[in-house]
């Protein structure tokens, strides 16, 4: 169930959406991040760990999305970190009383049983400067940028040089605009790209939130990609970009769609 893409780095793919979830290994135990997406998966990896004598020993959530605010109680209680804006807008979220209605109603039927439980979006503040995880394995940087939602982070494994993208950085996926947050979502990404492209250069593995891995050269191969959807959309151009239109990859043409609603909604934001 788990594949290993670096050194002491695994990750599940789902089948829903081929969302990965990561592992990271360390000394006392893994670090997981954003487990997903149905009950029976989550429940496959706390077993995988079990038999290998890896508790978890920390959680992360790239950002406050419904399908990065998942667990399981087989994966164990330890903290599940987030960054502070990311854990103050889901705290948000779920102090309305009908929170699970909504967000069970933001669910794709063919995510299979996904769990609304208690344990869904315990995150743990971590301070708003924070740049480092606070763990006992490989040294974790997390980069934080105001692109797609709301706190979204990436982090960067140090060594041996695994960038987990959380959902930016897509082979499939087009960027996802955080069209609810500032003043203009599409500098804010672009500006979230620099960050990125500033860290990605001892990366050797890019692991996204939904997609395939990267190798090598991959990295800045998809920050410029993104970059030349953003400029389009910016300047009222055609995106020329194989993941919408007839190119799009088999099972992902709704792509497209979400494309062209980025794209209403922008002009209405105008």
């Amino acid at each position: 169930m788990l594949e290993r893409v670096a050194d002491g780095v695994l990750i599940h793919p789902s089948a829903f959406m081929q969302t990965n979830t990561v592992v990271v290994e360390g000394p006392d135990g893994v670090l997981l991040v954003d487990p997903g997406i149905s009950s029976d998966e989550m429940a496959g990896i706390a077993s995988d760990l079990r038999a290998s004598g890896r508790p978890v020993a920390a959680g992360f959530s790239t950002h406050p999305h419904w399908d990065h605010l998942l667990w399981h109680a087989g994966l164990g209680q330890g903290p599940r970190y987030g960054t502070a804006r990311g854990a103050a807008a889901i705290r948000a979220r779920m102090s309305d009383l009908g929170w699970q209605e909504r967000a069970a109603g933001m669910i794709p039927s063919d995510a299979g049983d996904v769990p609304l439980d208690e344990l869904f979006g315990l995150i743990t503040e971590l301070p708003a400067d924070a740049t480092r995880l606070p763990w006992d394995g490989q040294g974790i940087r997390i980069i934080e940028h105001q692109a797609h939602a709301p706190g979204h982070a990436a982090l960067l494994i140090e060594d041996p040089g695994v960038l987990v993208a959380g959902d930016m950085l897509s082979d499939v996926l087009v960027p996802i605009l955080d069209l609810g947050g500032g003043a203009d979502p599409i500098e804010d990404y672009l500006t979230a790209l620099d960050l990125l492209e500033d860290a990605a250069g001892d990366v050797d593995v890019v692991v996204p939130g939904h997609g395939s891995v990267g190798g090598a050269g991959q990295v800045r191969a998809r920050i410029d990609r993104d970059r030349e959807y953003l400029h389009a959309v910016r300047d009222g151009e055609d995106p020329s970009d194989s993941r919408i239109g007839p190119s799009a990859t088999p099972g992902w043409e709704w792509v497209s769609d979400l494309h062209a609603g980025q794209l209403e909604r922008l002009r209405q934001r105008r």
